[in-house]
């Protein structure tokens, strides 16, 4: 059974950091990208980093390039959203997500975690 689950969510003032942790069981994910979406109150689910767990293949969204940082260690089976220079418009529940690759980059994701609300004050 495939199970993630995201650690590391808080409160935290603007301009601070966070690192979120998602960790991965239930299977070998060398043939899976993971990603990292988030939800706003009465917003929509958005992408924010996307890695391909054996190649490293890194993808960010517009509004967190150069603050947030995506990783994973392979050996704890945990990926890793380092963030940055945190922005009130951050606050958000924070999901990490398995899609494998075989299915294409535009493919609905085939496991999420149940998400680690981020709040960031101004």
């Amino acid at each position: 059974q495939v199970q993630l689950e995201e650690s590391g969510g808080g409160l935290v003032q603007a301009g601070g950091s966070l690192r979120l942790s998602c960790a991965a069981s239930g299977r070998a994910f060398s043939n899976y990208a993971m990603g990292w979406f988030r939800q706003a109150p009465g917003k929509e689910r958005e992408f924010v980093a996307r890695i391909n767990w054996s190649a490293g293949f890194i993808r960010y969204a517009d509004s967190v390039k150069g603050r947030f940082t995506v990783s994973r260690d392979s050996a704890k089976n945990t990926m890793y959203l380092q963030m940055n220079s945190l922005k009130p418009e951050d606050t958000a529940v924070y999901y990490c997500a398995a899609q494998l690759l075989l299915r294409g980059p535009t493919a609905p994701y085939d496991y999420w975690g149940q998400g680690t609300q981020v709040t960031v004050s101004s």
